[in-house]
């Protein structure tokens, strides 16, 4: 009898086990199959937000999308912050910039790299050890990019095309430092340059540097390529300075804010990295503007026909007649009627020469040094910099257009790890042959 009662208890005992371990497994099967809903959503939503319909010649697509994805994902949250009223968005993207990017100035053995002042103005040098029987080296001022308002000349991006530039052309680098917004707002993005430039360019300076002044070039990409523009031709324009710049390279600049409906503008309205409503949003902050006025410019309501102001300078960027028609291809010309005067009246600087260099008038461009300029088909300011290279050539300015089919906006600065595009290398290298050949 205690015989039959422990073996029947063993049975419960085994059958109780049974049926918890299938209720584990029942479990189990139920939490895997919930995570495996759960990663499938999250790859699917990831994948979403990452994928972007780009033109089939793009290089790198991929890694182009992540590029964008990782800078929309940065700017949103920037965005969060800006509408908590807790920090203007721009202060905290560089903030971001400035604690995961920015490098001390360290030399190498080919390289010394310092900091230094500019009438006031910070800049960075990239200075090549002295080579046996050499007198002077040549030179590049470098403006970097960002909008006028992100960036550095201290990112590892900058400082390292500045570190190459400076050992391939044995030349000496200044990376000019400007202030940037929100801190500052036009003019004194373009007045930083023009010092710092202006102060290298005297006879003593470039002594103490050991830089020949027949030999100096002025250089940026981006909005650096805008400022490098404008002080370009202040430089022209200014007795005072009696050593001249010999040479100017400008990367895919942003030359002008009267029509965002080039073919460029509409073509690229979404490319990654600079979709035109970021283009128009980064004019408005340069000039310190009314977010409120971003959709009217978006179909050029500030430059209307009943604007008288804009009269004069609307046949100095008639793309229809400055672009080839393998630019313009079936695009159409974007005029109103009637617009919206008080943009104009409340941003006068958007007809200033200072901010926008390709409305200048011929005698300036005459006066211009041998210009080279790179533009990338899968950007919207491709006509940018067609249209100033075709003014240049006008004027009697030997130019050469630099074009690549197949690169994005800001390409040339993506040159290392975790950003390193085939398409940077390619327009890097030959920027830097061109300055080889001819400065």
């Amino acid at each position: 009898m205690g015989a039959t009662l422990q073996q029947t208890c063993q049975e419960a005992e085994k059958t109780c086990f049974s049926v918890c371990a299938c209720t584990q497994q029942r479990r189990h099967r139920s939490s895997m199959k919930s995570a495996f809903v759960l990663l499938t959503a999250l790859v699917a939503l990831t994948a979403y937000y990452v994928y972007l319909p780009l033109p089939s010649t793009v290089s790198d697509p991929w890694k182009l999308m992540l590029l964008d994805a990782t800078f929309r994902a940065t700017q949103q949250m920037c965005n969060l912050v800006h509408c908590l009223r807790l920090s203007h968005h721009l202060r905290v993207l560089n903030y971001v910039i400035g604690t995961f990017d920015k490098l001390e100035p360290s030399s190498s053995e080919h390289i010394k790299i310092t900091d230094a002042l500019f009438d006031g103005v910070e800049v960075r040098m990239f200075e090549p050890s002295p080579k046996r029987d050499e007198t002077l080296k040549r030179s590049v001022v470098y403006i970097h990019g960002g909008g006028w308002a992100l960036a550095s000349a201290r990112t590892s991006f900058y400082n390292n095309l500045c570190r190459i530039m400076a050992e391939s052309l044995n030349a000496v680098i200044v990376s000019v430092e400007y202030r940037l917004v929100p801190e500052v707002h036009f003019p004194e993005q373009f007045h930083d340059t023009l010092r710092a430039t202006k102060y290298f360019l005297q006879s003593d300076i470039l002594a103490k540097y050991s830089v020949d002044p027949g030999r100096i070039a002025i250089s940026g990409d981006s909005a650096g390529g805008n400022l490098a523009a404008a002080v370009c031709q202040q430089l022209s324009l200014d007795d005072s300075v009696t050593n001249k710049l010999k040479l100017q390279a400008l990367i895919y600049p942003v030359l002008q804010a009267l029509d965002f409906n080039t073919p460029s503008y509409q073509q690229n309205t979404d490319m990654p990295v600079l979709p035109r409503f970021i283009m128009v949003k980064f004019w408005i902050d340069y000039f310190n503007g009314n977010y409120d006025f971003a959709p009217s410019m978006l179909i050029n309501n500030h430059t209307s026909l009943d604007i008288s102001q804009a009269v004069s300078f609307r046949g100095r960027l008639n793309w229809t007649s400055l672009l080839p028609s393998t630019f313009k291809k079936n695009y159409k010309p974007v005029i109103q009627p009637t617009g919206k005067a008080e943009i104009i009246q409340e941003i006068p600087a958007l007809l200033d020469i200072r901010a926008a260099p390709l409305l200048a008038e011929k005698e300036i461009f005459q006066l211009q040094p041998k210009t080279y300029i790179l533009t990338c088909e899968n950007d919207v300011l491709r006509d940018d910099g067609i249209m100033y290279a075709k003014r240049l050539e006008s004027a009697g300015v030997e130019v050469t257009l630099d074009h690549f089919d197949d690169c994005f906006h800001g390409c040339m600065i993506f040159t290392i790890w975790p950003t390193n595009f085939s398409s940077g290398h390619r327009t890097r290298d030959s920027y830097i042959k061109w300055l080889a050949e001819n400065l």
